[in-house]
């Protein structure tokens, strides 16, 4: 006998084009990318429908003729679950639960669920832990309707219970609110451990100069296969949403032995709550900490140009929009009867930076010209300095010599006299010897 797969939950997916939200995204569009999150988190989707709103009513969400026509389609798809693609409030999750006889999830939940599954490391399942207990608290008294309905009904009195008679259900509730606090305090200090140990390690990475990168962009652009090919790595690189959580770093050789840190984040998607994004410490601080920022963008999507504004919205949420960035065109090998000169002005009609590297990650192609390029902007990003180091400060010169760039050098009576650029983060151990 052969085992049989389980047969899939069946989901329908409901949005909404708000225009007080002033997004750039039509909801057919955030539809069809909620479809792959669904997919993603092992759902069969049977069917979708959007409403365009002014504002959210407060108590469904969409408005109560939409309701009907939800569970209409629900029942007429034999749908066990209603997936929503914005952030419900929990007493909208409970009323439609209520209305629809079904469960409710939200956008959120769903991202949620898909980073449970991916996380491998302990921090990064410590991280999606904590965002889901955060996330839970809140939502915690719909979890106990059955009890709370309970509550009152023993003592004789009909206003629902006094204090010392009240139902099992609010007792529960208390003790389950309690005991979530707990797990978050508790998760919040092993996260401080591990800050600890990260802080410590990014100290010996920055007083060795060697230059940080990180790649960000939309999820599933490609950044882990861009990663593997500058670093001969073998990083996981699955074509699906949210394959990476965890940030990785690898030693990359540029051109003129140029060391660096490469190191792959994990991508960001639109109508993710910046809290959510917040519990990922370990990803900002990379990009915090990163001497420039490859922004990998799948030229080949067509909402392209919605994942580079909601990349860039993301960063500038995030306070590091100010940093140095590369945007990297990937997957041009798919682009049918494009020619690669013309990628720059393609990226220009997309509204994208026109000055672009253009590359396939997975067929290697360009990567010797984004090489270079992040050579020039990691040397544009240096500090200039004019510096007579002492003969018995050899390390320093050899330090220079490995880490930053040279225009003049000569020897002297007092040491050797160096013109040249240095990464910032190295700059306040030659400040001493500025002439």
């Amino acid at each position: 006998m052969y085992a049989t797969a389980a047969p899939r939950t069946r989901a329908v997916l409901v949005g909404a084009e708000v225009s007080s939200f002033h997004s750039p995204w039509s909801a057919e569009d955030s539809l069809r990318e909620l479809e792959l999150l669904a997919e993603t988190a092992g759902l069969e989707v049977v069917g979708s429908l959007y409403q365009k709103l002014d504002q959210p009513f407060p108590k469904h969400f969409i408005g109560p003729g939409k309701v009907r026509e939800v569970a209409e389609l629900r029942e007429r798809t034999g749908a066990g679950l209603v997936i929503f693609d914005d952030e419900l409030s929990p007493a909208q999750t409970r009323n439609l639960e209520e209305d629809l006889q079904v469960g409710v999830l939200d956008r959120t939940a769903l991202i949620l669920d898909i980073f449970a599954q991916h996380a491998r490391t302990h921090e990064g399942r410590l991280q999606v832990e904590l965002a889901q207990y955060n996330y839970m608290l809140p939502r915690l008294r719909r979890q106990w309707s059955h009890l709370e309905r309970q509550a009152g009904t023993g003592g004789g009195t009909s206003a629902g219970g006094v204090v010392g008679l009240r139902g099992p259900g609010e007792t529960q509730l208390e003790i389950d609110r309690r005991l979530i606090d707990q797990r978050i305090a508790l998760l919040k200090e092993q996260l401080a451990d591990v800050h600890r140990h990260r802080e410590l390690y990014r100290k010996r990475r920055k007083s060795s100069g060697v230059p940080v990168i990180a790649l960000v962009g939309y999820t599933n652009a490609g950044k882990s296969t861009l990663l593997n090919a500058l670093s001969g790595a073998s990083v996981l690189a699955e074509d699906q949403l949210f394959a990476t959580l965890d940030p990785t770093t690898r030693q990359v050789t540029l051109p003129g032995n140029r060391e660096v840190l490469l190191t792959d984040t994990v991508g960001f998607i639109q109508k993710l709550p910046t809290q959510l994004v917040a519990a990922f410490r370990a990803t900002l601080e990379e990009i915090n900490e990163a001497d420039l920022l490859l922004h990998v963008v799948d030229l080949t999507h067509p909402n392209a140009q919605e994942h580079a504004q909601t990349v860039e919205k993301t960063l500038e949420e995030l306070g590091v929009d100010r940093k140095p960035t590369l945007t990297v065109l990937n997957k041009v090998d798919k682009l049918d009867g494009v020619d690669p000169d013309e990628v720059g002005a393609l990226a220009a009609e997309m509204g994208l930076p026109s000055d672009v590297v253009a590359v396939s990650a997975q067929k290697a192609w360009g990567l010797d010209l984004l090489s270079e390029r992040i050579v020039g902007a990691l040397a544009n990003a240096m500090v200039t300095l004019d510096a007579l180091i002492p003969y018995q400060r050899n390390d320093l010169v050899s330090l220079w010599h490995r880490r930053g760039v040279i225009d003049r050098e000569e020897y002297v009576g007092e040491g050797t006299h160096i013109h040249g650029r240095i990464p910032q983060a190295l700059a306040s151990q030659f400040m001493q010897f500025v002439r």
